[in-house]
């Protein structure tokens, strides 16, 4: 029963990022009030209002029904604008940033919920419209309904304010990269305090001559139920091994789970419906993909159509801070309980890691000599940070020797040359009146 709960807790985390969810469940609730109020107008509650309030009752079936239809089709001309204002968000980050960004714009709870509540109140209105007629007098009218409907009109009419604000905010460069980096520091803050807590003993097996089981259908590696792994591994008598890292891509022929005993085809498929695929890749479950969006957003800012280094910069700046984080993290995903290693899922070393990063910065962002330094100074900062492996410590020296290798066959300024080689290699004291 644990193991279903689960399963559909990680599919409702899926469905929530989808950008109908919200718009889905706020349309129905505003049918679901609709309905509600037309059962508590029976009970007279508007004809006690009229005798309590009758400067706020409508007296005419006519004018009731000329405000509910003004309020309908003013919040569908905003609702159709707000959609618009979506699309073009989506069309600007994707031609400016990079398309990667559009899952994460999509999912945007804010965005989300107002244009639900647009379609909820816009439900809830028809439906109170459906219960006015022409020939209605004062004291047969849903007055209740009527104003509850005309208050969530205004109310929308506050939220379209807000909208077009956060509109304009989400937008900016800036707040998109503020948004990737935190939701990726959360996530390698967990996945480091996890690794602190567990304490998993680091002598899994060779996988070498294991039996090996393909996925049913092609797709993108994004979760895995850790606890319902291990615990049928357990029940099993066996040890697993996931062969592709968190946001890769699984094709349908290639081996995928390794297990160190033969497995019939129904356990097989009790292990797959523990793991989750998709069409695309998250970052609240994949931390390498917020290195992949930050990096392909300054080697576009670099590219000559945009060519905007400010922006090359900022992302190098969030780059920093990740890297830092990553640096305290060890290059292992495995998972145990009462002393026994039951998984090892495959993950991206920081050596791949840093190399996939620098390999595109160093490409497109050597013709920038400011950009060059940004680099150096990240390069060399992260060589001053604590360390989980002293190895990470070769890798970060050998992506500056690289970087500035690069920089000095691309760059052809003597000047720009000898500030770059300055700033990497203050020791050598090639340029002493420049600071570093």
């Amino acid at each position: 029963m644990r193991q279903f709960f689960a399963r559909i807790a990680s599919s409702f985390s899926d469905i929530k990022s989808q950008i109908a969810f919200y718009p889905t469940i706020l349309t129905f609730a505003g049918l679901v009030l609709a309905l509600f109020m037309k059962v508590v107008e029976t009970t007279g509650i508007s004809q006690s209002m009229v005798e309590l309030m009758p400067q706020v009752a409508i007296k005419s079936g006519d004018t009731a029904r000329t405000i509910m239809s003004v309020c309908i089709g003013g919040l569908i001309s905003m609702m159709v604008f707000s959609f618009s204002m979506v699309m073009m968000i989506l069309n600007q980050a994707s031609n400016n940033y990079s398309p990667r960004l559009l899952p994460g714009l999509i999912s945007d709870k804010v965005h989300q919920i107002i244009l639900g509540l647009y379609m909820g109140t816009i439900m809830y209105s028809i439906f109170t419209l459906f219960s006015i007629e022409p020939s209605d007098q004062e004291y047969s009218l849903p007055g209740l309904s009527i104003l509850i409907g005309i208050g969530l009109t205004i109310f929308c009419l506050a939220l379209f304010i807000y909208f077009i604000h956060n509109v304009s905010q989400s937008i900016q460069i800036n707040n998109i990269l503020d948004r990737i980096f935190d939701t990726a520091y959360d996530r390698l803050m967990d996945l480091i305090e996890q690794e602190r807590e567990a304490n998993i003993p680091e002598n899994f097996p060779n996988t070498k001559n294991w039996y090996h089981y393909s996925v049913k259908a092609p797709g993108y590696f994004q979760n895995i139920l850790v606890n319902n792994t291990m615990e049928l591994a357990a029940k099993k008598g066996t040890l697993l091994y996931i062969s592709r890292p968190k946001g890769f891509f699984v094709p349908e022929k290639m081996p995928f789970i390794w297990s160190r005993e033969e497995l019939d085809e129904h356990t097989v498929n009790d292990f797959l419906s523990n793991i989750n695929f998709a069409r695309g890749e998250i970052i609240e479950t994949n931390y390498i993909l917020a290195f992949k969006q930050i990096t392909e957003v300054a080697v576009k800012a670099m590219s000559p159509g945009i060519n905007d280094p400010g922006t090359a910069i900022n992302a190098i700046d969030y780059l920093t801070e990740l890297f830092a984080l990553r640096l305290k993290k060890m290059d292992r995903n495995l998972y145990g309980q009462s002393g026994t290693t039951y998984l090892k899922v495959a993950s991206i070393s920081f050596s791949e890691l840093m190399y996939f990063t620098m390999a595109s910065l160093r490409t497109y962002c050597c013709g920038d000599p400011l950009v060059v330094q940004r680099l150096i100074v990240m390069l060399k900062y992260l060589n001053r940070q604590e360390m989980v492996d002293s190895r990470y410590r070769e890798v970060v020296k050998n992506e500056l020797k690289a970087l500035v290798d690069q920089a000095n066959v691309t760059l052809q300024s003597e000047t720009d040359l000898k500030k770059i080689n300055a700033i990497a290699f203050p020791e050598l004291n090639i340029d002493p009146d420049f600071p570093t």
